[in-house]
């Protein structure tokens, strides 16, 4: 039988669901927004567990503990599911939210252009051949650390709506060094640098800051290949009507199911051919000159790629 405590506070979180087989719930998903995608199980199986899945994003999970923190719901309503269900999960988030900080160690790099340190000269000369100029450098704040956990690694930040640093990236100078990036405990569940994005014209998606600089306009990084929950769910929210996709050819998969997505909420979308090379090796001129060459998707061009992978 059905806990009906159960069965409203997950309606609380997800919005009234409509009973299904098996005492399971469908509910429209909060994750890819497709209606009555969301199956959650309100009765717990053999092992103790409400497994979810959505049939149409495949975003799954065994227990309402990792859903609603996917959802990043309120800490009152962790500490009721607890009370509702057997699992043996401990997680209640705080009210406080940790506040994400730049690196106590972190130096503008602007200051690099008068300085003699060996280190600072370091980081603008990989900066410089990024073909990232001082402009850039005020405008997306990049710095450097010479000492510290970031020591040697030029630090990128990102910006919410607001203005307020909601994640950065931070990538080695040093030619030695095996691991290029080094990044926070942080959710890459943002927008980055939404505080640069104008959502009345049309947005570019690449995967990482530098591409997002070399393009210059009106382009969100993705931080990798996937596109976060919050991401999608604010284009489609938003009245931009054109989207293109510029990833790197070894994400074509990942690509085409954005693509995908994008097209069924009645985006215009363009899949951008990077021709083995990244938007930092084209450069804004013949990045530019790409996309305006690039024609829209169909579903049948869609379709075609898939059958060339």
């Amino acid at each position: 039988m059905v806990n009906q405590l159960l069965v409203t506070l997950v309606n609380s979180v997800l919005k009234t669901g409509k009973p299904t087989a098996r005492n399971n719930y469908a509910y429209d998903c909060p994750f890819c927004y497709k209606i009555g995608k969301l199956e959650v199980n309100l009765t717990e199986n053999k092992e103790g567990k409400n497994p979810y899945h959505c049939w149409s994003c495949d975003n799954r999970g065994t227990n309402l503990f990792t859903l609603f923190k996917q959802l990043d719901v309120e800490p009152s309503k962790f500490s009721e599911l607890k009370s509702l269900v057997k699992s043996s999960s401990t997680y209640i988030p705080q009210n406080n939210k940790e506040i994400l900080e730049l690196p106590k160690e972190y130096v503008s790099l602007t200051k690099a252009y008068n300085s003699t340190d060996i280190i600072a000269r370091h980081a603008l000369a990989f900066i410089k051949k990024r073909k990232i100029t001082k402009s850039d450098i005020i405008k997306y704040n990049i710095g450097y650390c010479a000492t510290g956990k970031y020591r040697n690694r030029i630090i990128i930040p990102t910006y919410d709506k607001n203005g307020s640093l909601n994640y950065f990236t931070g990538r080695t100078f040093d030619p030695n060094n095996p691991y290029k990036y080094m990044n926070p405990e942080a959710s890459r569940d943002i927008v980055a640098n939404e505080h640069l994005i104008n959502w009345e014209v049309p947005i570019v998606l690449c995967e990482g800051l530098f591409d997002s600089m070399a393009i210059k306009r009106n382009a969100i990084p993705l931080l990798g290949k996937n596109l976060q929950s919050s991401l999608m769910k604010k284009i489609i929210t938003s009245i931009v009507d054109k989207v293109y996709i510029a990833l790197d050819k070894d994400a074509i998969k990942h690509s085409l199911k954005f693509c995908e997505k994008l097209m069924a909420e009645g985006k215009e979308v363009y899949l951008v051919d990077l021709q083995e090379k990244d938007p930092s090796d084209l450069g804004f001129e013949n990045f530019t000159k790409l996309i305006q060459t690039t024609p829209p998707l169909t579903y049948y061009s869609l379709m075609e790629k898939r059958l060339n992978l």
